[in-house]
């Protein structure tokens, strides 16, 4: 039996990773959806947009922040700026109210009770047709809201997500490397399909109506992609409005903030098990069992595939070249962690950081098995 729970071991290791994609484009080829893409001007007028920027103790950023959101391409009569304080207490909201007469809206939750809550405060106060989200760490281009408002023509789409994009520190654009590339094309495809499974957190819009069904204890970018299934809406990504993030200040805190996202994405999965029901949920229901299950489930499928891998080492050529490739592969990404140059190559970062996730994955997991939930939060500083 240790041969054949060999193969399954491996084939559950890179299922999220290389067949699942293999699978999307399988099935883009035999359901062959119809593209969603933005026309190239709206019809009548644009619709009316809520932009709520939610913050906790950000009064070192926020002000750059309304900055960037004053710069904004839309028309002022279809828009309003809600900035949404998850119980602040060191003076961003003063600092807030001082843009009333800029057009700048406080609203404050009446607890602390965390991010979700606060934009669950915004969204009962807002009138657009349109909500748009954003956190104090993007900088959006001025034509953002304009490309984003457009996808919204399309009454299939329920909500739509920016794309990522980093900057270094010294100001240039970053994070173009081969992962980030295969999520952003990932999330296309996943895009025409079920729709996308979670959306980017900093910088996402939906209708209203997807949006009366708020649950403060599960992440907004997967509450809001499962809102859009169980409407029968798609939520899309959108590659020409582009949410821009400055790299943590303290690159230790990177794997942190991965434990933090994982584990509220099992909160949300825990409180929403319905959507794996494919009968009621089809392809969503698909989507999400691969590209969250089983992608959580990979430091575990990498584990047990090691300790088969040692007791089958003698038993073929096969499994003595496994356990030869596993040792390399570990060798590496320790190389990147502790070798004073092993960052420098891009082969090395690319291994390196595929541990660390996984690794935060498995940490997530144990968190949340003893118990832990993610409810308050703390934006990571930049």
């Amino acid at each position: 039996m240790l041969p054949v729970l060999f193969w399954i071991l491996a084939l559950c290791a890179v299922y999220s990773y290389f067949l699942y994609p293999l699978a999307l484009l399988l099935l883009r080829n035999l359901i062959r959806p119809d593209t969603i893409k933005a026309p190239a001007t709206h019809a009548s007028e644009p619709p009316f947009l809520s932009l709520i920027v939610t913050v906790y103790n950000e009064k070192h950023r926020i002000e750059q922040k309304i900055q960037n959101v004053l710069a904004l391409d839309y028309p002022p009569d279809r828009l309003e700026l809600i900035v949404a304080s998850d119980c602040s207490d060191d003076g961003t909201d003063e600092l807030v109210q001082g843009y009333a007469d800029r057009g700048i809206r406080l609203v404050r939750a009446q607890d602390r009770l965390g991010k979700e809550n606060a934009q669950l405060a915004a969204i009962q106060a807002a009138k657009g047709e349109v909500l748009v989200f954003s956190d104090v760490a993007t900088q959006m281009d001025p034509e953002a809201l304009q490309n984003l408002s457009l996808y919204f023509a399309d009454s299939r789409v329920g909500a739509v997500s920016s794309e990522d994009r980093f900057i270094s520190k010294s100001g240039k654009v970053a994070g173009e490397g081969a992962y980030v590339k295969y999520e952003m094309w990932l999330r296309r495809q996943e895009s025409q399909l079920g729709g996308l499974v979670g959306l980017s957190g900093s910088f996402f819009a939906a209708r209203a109506e997807v949006c009366e069904q708020w649950d403060i204890h599960s992440p907004s970018d997967f509450n809001t992609a499962l809102n859009c299934a169980r409407l029968g809406l798609r939520s899309v990504t959108a590659p020409d409005v582009l949410g821009y993030y400055e790299d943590l200040k303290d690159a230790s805190r990177e794997y942190a903030r991965k434990v933090r996202t994982v584990l509220r994405g099992m909160t949300g999965l825990a409180r929403h098990p319905d959507v794996l029901n494919p009968v009621r949920f089809g392809l969503f229901s698909f989507q999400v069992f691969s590209h969250k299950l089983m992608r959580w489930g990979v430091p575990w499928f990498l584990g047990a595939l090691l300790v088969v891998t040692l007791v089958l080492a003698n038993d073929g050529w096969i499994y003595s070249l496994a356990l030869v490739a596993q040792a390399v592969f570990y060798g590496v990404a320790a190389w990147g962690h502790w070798g004073r140059r092993g960052q420098d190559h891009s082969a090395v970062r690319l291994v390196y950081f595929f541990v660390q996730v996984n690794l935060a994955l498995a940490d997530s997991a144990i968190q949340f098995v003893k118990g832990k939930r993610m409810t308050t939060w703390k934006p990571s500083a930049r």
